[in-house]
């Protein structure tokens, strides 16, 4: 069986891309491959055989004295580090082939033309918008926001679009920069893997190469949710409590649809949010963190669960697992989002960021008979069944693989 060399940021579930990763790990090794995994140190990490070659641990925020401050700066750019422990890995094992997911500011986009070097076929798969963007979300402090389209990163400074710092931005800066002139992306990966059609289409209007992108959509495990197809009364959302979700727009339309909601999740807007609810008087319960078996009886004793987000969402996993626990969704019109929905036949979608939009659309659902939307959520867990898989996942890396020569 062939060897897979698996590469990310973080060995542990920190976020979506993190999860997705350690999910391919598992898919591949339950099939038979060797899996060999690069990536960073850090206190979370799950074990692994490799972390002998893991590069040192780089946070944002950790108070480090100047002299640390000046060595991760560097890092964060350009690591030789990183470079030099990937040779060392690749001199003790061979690969037949490597994918990467999210490598920014820590691993640093340095190890990828050691891949190249050694002819390795490379796969990055697009998380988020980062190979555009020095932010990754393309949302700064007044909304979306496409201002370094052209070659314009200086802008990522002058809004100080990471974590509010001009310190901080100037290092992104510096990394994007440096690694636009190197080409470290476009000379060096073979094939980027986009987990929705509208990432696509972005990086081609920002002068990538459609030939260089794959679509194959995220996926989920169907037999770990349960469905429950009988309609409640409240409306969900379940996620990170976060400007860009949105969440603002959806308490002011539910509150003026007079629906109930209930928010679950924790973040840095959730005081701002709980205030909002608070002063409009609607039904709005904050629920706080929830996982597992407590979440998706949630979920699934909702009426619909809602995504109002205001920036260019990828193709989040959350819509899928409503669809898998029998819950239609509502979605707004941005991003990949509107990829997953099947207008009036999955769920419905409105205009992002309107509240009035989303409060009509909230009411109509309200309104529905529950066996209208028991049609919906029927269609929307077959949906997840037959397109959104594990199985299916696999078919189409491992189609992408073949066409790599990689068998």
């Amino acid at each position: 069986m062939p060897t897979l060399l698996n590469i990310n940021n973080y060995h542990y579930p920190r976020g979506g891309a993190d999860v997705m990763y350690l999910e391919q790990t598992r898919q591949f090794e339950e099939r038979g491959w060797r899996v060999v995994e690069f990536c960073m140190h850090h206190p979370s990490n799950r074990p692994s055989d490799w972390s002998r070659y893991f590069v040192d641990e780089i946070e944002f925020g950790e108070d480090y004295s100047l002299l640390q401050k000046a060595v991760r700066v560097g890092r964060v750019i350009y690591s030789k580090q990183a470079r030099s422990r990937l040779r060392q890995l690749l001199n003790d094992v061979q690969v037949d082939i490597a994918h990467v997911h999210n490598v920014y500011h820590h691993i640093s986009p340095a190890v990828l033309p050691v891949l190249r070097s050694l002819r390795i076929p490379t796969v990055l798969t697009t998380h988020d918008l980062k190979l555009a963007c020095p932010a990754y979300q393309m949302i700064t402090h007044d909304g979306v926001c496409e201002r370094c389209k052209g070659g314009r990163l200086h802008h990522v400074v002058t809004n100080r679009c990471i974590k509010g710092s001009i310190a901080l931005s100037a290092v992104v800066f510096a990394e994007s920069a440096v690694h636009r002139l190197l080409g470290s992306f476009t000379k060096n990966v073979n094939r980027f893997v986009s987990p929705s059609r509208f990432y696509v289409e972005k990086f081609v209007e920002w002068g990538f190469d459609r030939n260089a992108f794959t679509f194959i959509p995220n996926y989920i495990d169907p037999g770990r949710f349960q469905p429950h197809y009988e309609p409640g009364r409240a409306f969900i959302y379940f996620g990170r409590l976060a400007r860009e979700k949105g969440l603002a727009t959806l308490v002011r339309a539910a509150a003026k649809a007079a629906v109930p909601l209930r928010v679950v999740g924790t973040g840095p807007e959730e005081a701002s949010l709980r205030r909002l609810a608070k002063d409009l008087g609607g039904d709005i319960d904050f629920l706080g963190y929830m996982t597992g078996s407590a979440l998706h009886e949630c979920v699934r004793s909702a009426r619909a669960s809602v995504l109002a987000s205001e920036w260019y969402e990828n193709a989040p996993v959350s819509v899928l697992e409503s669809y898998a626990l029998g819950t239609p969704f509502i979605g707004a019109r941005i991003g990949g989002i509107t990829e997953l929905i099947r207008e009036g036949e999955t769920g419905f979608s409105f205009a992002s960021g309107d509240v009035d939009d989303l409060a009509g659309v909230l009411t109509k659902v309200a309104r529905m008979p529950d066996k209208d939307l028991e049609r919906l959520a029927r269609a929307g867990r077959q949906w997840v069944e037959d397109e959104f898989t594990a199985v299916r996942y696999m078919e189409r890396l491992l189609r992408l693989y073949d066409q790599l020569g990689v068998r």
